[in-house]
């Protein structure tokens, strides 16, 4: 078949869809990825595969100006004679689903994350609902990301029950993403936390502020670091000066963005993501895989990864008291309560999380349609 790969970065194809076009290419499918252009084009063409570049405002959450998205995904899969796509992220999954139905073309689902407007609700959020309705009506499978997304869609009535599951994130290659030893050097004083993710609010990122810097007072010595992009033009971002300050004040250390997150997770002891909502964070699977523990918020998303108190530590969203809390609670724990705890996440994406089994679940379904 000719299988489409519809995403609203290259950057998500090449970091989280690799191993998958991989297997499809290696099964004989003709692959073509279509996202916007930046920095990873060149990554997803090394795989084999054509790259359609297309326009995409991925700030606009309003569906009227996203028209001309609808468009060009149709003027592709028709120009391309696409006979099955692979969706992912909101507006891929609305827009591009909506075209192939117009098309008769078949559609494969992913809901990775159900984003801003289904954190803070709107009258837009109703509108949305019903363009997922129409969207997915018709799709041959619905892969959701974690429990709490397929419920509220299956109450909804927006997929049902025999063509919809639950699929463990984007996985994680375990063989890239390997045990590194916690830095056993480090004792109560100098621990050294991590936040990986764009630093936009709904990520946490004002509370992990705030709590790094009620840390700092108690303990000068621990470290927290903040790594991951900062898009001005986004309206979720943080502002600017805000992170300055917080660097210029010593509350926080910014790395910026990296191709490569593995050094820097094996130079944390504890990796921290306090956000409000998640379909399954692919950086709590990293940072899993390399036997780090982990705090992250009791929410969707998140809880799925984390058994609190064995693989890492859950705390209350959008309470940098009770992040702050927890964060002490980390630096308080016995080195070897520390090494065992982050063991034992490493053990529980072996058997959940691993890569694998989420190109198994796709080649069942596809090869099932191929036939």
């Amino acid at each position: 078949m000719k299988i489409a790969i519809i995403l609203n970065t290259a950057w998500n194809i090449a970091n989280f869809r690799a191993g998958l076009i991989k297997s499809l290419v290696d099964s004989e499918h003709d692959v073509l990825a279509v996202a916007p252009v930046d920095g990873f084009v060149k990554d997803i063409e090394e795989l084999g595969v054509h790259f359609i570049p297309i326009q995409m405002d991925s700030h606009s959450i309003n569906p009227f100006k996203d028209m001309s998205l609808f468009f060009d995904y149709l003027r592709i899969f028709r120009a391309e004679k696409v006979d099955c796509i692979l969706t992912y992220t909101i507006k891929p999954n609305i827009y591009a689903s909506l075209a192939a139905r117009i098309l008769n073309i078949k559609v494969i689902n992913n809901i990775s994350g159900l984003g801003t407007l289904f954190i803070r609700k709107t009258f837009l959020t109703g509108l949305v609902t019903l363009l997922y309705r129409l969207a997915l009506n018709r799709s041959q499978h619905v892969f959701f990301q974690n429990g709490d997304d397929l419920d509220l869609f299956l109450l909804g009535g927006l997929v049902g029950e025999t063509n919809s599951s639950i699929i463990p994130g984007s996985g994680v290659d375990l063989r890239r993403f390997s045990v590194s030893p916690l830095p056993h050097t480090s004792d109560n004083q100098t621990v050294k936390f991590l936040f990986i993710g764009r630093l936009l609010a709904d990520k946490g990122i004002n509370e992990y502020f705030q709590a790094s810097e009620n840390l700092k007072n108690e303990y000068p010595e621990v470290t927290c670091q903040i790594l991951g992009g900062h898009d001005e033009n986004n309206p979720r971002s943080i502002a600017k000066a805000l992170l300055n300050m917080r660097v210029q004040n010593k509350v926080v250390n910014y790395l910026g963005e990296v191709r490569d997150v593995r050094p820097f997770i094996a130079e944390a002891d504890c990796i921290v993501l306090p956000s409000y909502r998640e379909g399954l964070p692919r950086v709590l699977l990293e940072a899993a895989a390399m036997a780090r523990p982990v705090i992250a918020t009791d929410v969707e998303g998140c809880r799925d990864v984390i058994v609190h108190g064995v693989t890492g530590l859950l705390c209350k969203a959008r309470d940098w008291k009770m992040l702050a809390h927890s964060m002490k609670k980390y630096i308080n724990m016995p080195l070897d309560q520390r090494i065992k705890m982050g063991l034992r996440a490493r053990e529980k994406v072996e058997q959940e999380f691993d890569e694998k089994l989420v190109i198994n679940s796709y080649m069942r379904i596809i090869n099932r349609l191929d036939h």
